[in-house]
């Protein structure tokens, strides 16, 4: 399998830069088909033997021997809060990384890969609620494919902290920072959460979007009002992957627009990989940094925060 239908994954990195994306399609039991970016999915193979871990989460269903490396195995129909997959014997792992780990999440079948536009892929509709595991839905040939928010489920199985280490916050900084402002964009609720609450303890103030077109329709509005958006917003944090518009397509769009041009932006991602730094540099993204660090991000925006306090202080 994995060297089947992940065949030739490396030469797709055409599609990113153009708000385009590949997704794995799969099964969990059932009629409902999901999809997983096929950037963050390193190889498909049929369940191999899982060694159970006492006192483990009741999602784990394991860890395998794997390429030399013990992958921890998570159920992901259980930890969506559905019943657990039964018959292992049967499934497929989708080995991914995600915000620098590796992770195996178990599934009942894979389907194909298909090639997408992301402005086809939609916010959840308000009608599932705000208690959901995803991020965002699309239509395949009439068939309604979620996409699960994996972020949501590593942070409830395996939480890292969000704590800045001590010595990280400047104290004078944290003075000057209530009167600035910090804009964010990510897909991922909790994402979302994660940036806003360690902005709020450096002292910015925080807005925040959920997908790209939100953001670039924000920023538009206030250059229409003759805002300096470049003055009203220290930097963009922004996610890459995001229904309608990705990061790096918007990213593209703010640099057309001579209004924001001189907006400073950080990719922040759980995307990793040397071919994420050379697409920020493409597009004119000012930094990339991995999810979630939270040392990394506070030192970025104080960084920024002096960095402007200098231009003020030199003008």
């Amino acid at each position: 399998m994995s060297g089947g239908i992940l065949d030739g994954v490396d030469q797709r990195t055409q599609l990113v830069g153009k708000n385009r994306l590949e997704l794995l399609l799969f099964r969990l039991g059932g009629e409902q088909i999901y999809g997983i970016n096929v950037f963050k999915v390193r190889e498909v193979l049929p369940c191999p033997k899982l060694i159970s871990l006492p006192k483990a989460h009741p999602a784990v269903k394991g860890v395998a021997h794997i390429r030399g490396g013990t992958i921890s195995i998570l159920d992901l129909n259980y930890a969506i809060q559905r019943p657990p997959i039964q018959d292992t014997s049967k499934s497929f792992v989708i080995i991914t990384e995600y915000n620098m780990s590796t992770q195996g999440f178990l599934v009942n079948s894979v389907e194909r890969i298909i090639n997408m536009n992301w402005e086809e892929i939609k916010p959840p509709p308000r009608s599932f609620g705000k208690e959901h595991y995803l991020t965002a839905v699309t239509h395949v040939e009439d068939k309604l494919i979620e996409i699960i928010d994996v972020e949501k489920i590593l942070a409830e199985i395996s939480p890292r902290s969000e704590e800045i280490s001590e010595g990280i916050l400047d104290a004078d900084i944290g003075e000057s920072a209530r009167e600035l402002h910090v804009l964010t964009c990510d897909d991922s609720s909790v994402a979302r959460k994660q940036v806003g609450r360690l902005l709020e303890k450096i002292g910015v103030q925080v807005t925040s979007f959920s997908d790209g077109k939100q953001t670039i329709e924000h920023l538009r509005e206030l250059a229409d009002q003759d805002i300096d958006v470049c003055k009203k917003y220290v930097m963009l944090v922004s996610d890459i992957e995001m229904p309608e518009m990705d990061g790096y397509t918007l990213t593209a769009a703010i640099r057309k627009d001579p209004r924001m041009d001189g907006m400073y932006i950080i990719l922040h991602t759980s995307l990793s990989g040397v071919f994420n730094q050379a697409m920020v540099q493409k597009v004119g993204a000012n930094d990339f940094l991995a999810k979630f660090k939270p040392d990394d991000l506070a030192a970025r925006v104080q960084n920024r925060i002096k960095q402007l306090g200098l231009e003020i202080a030199e003008t």
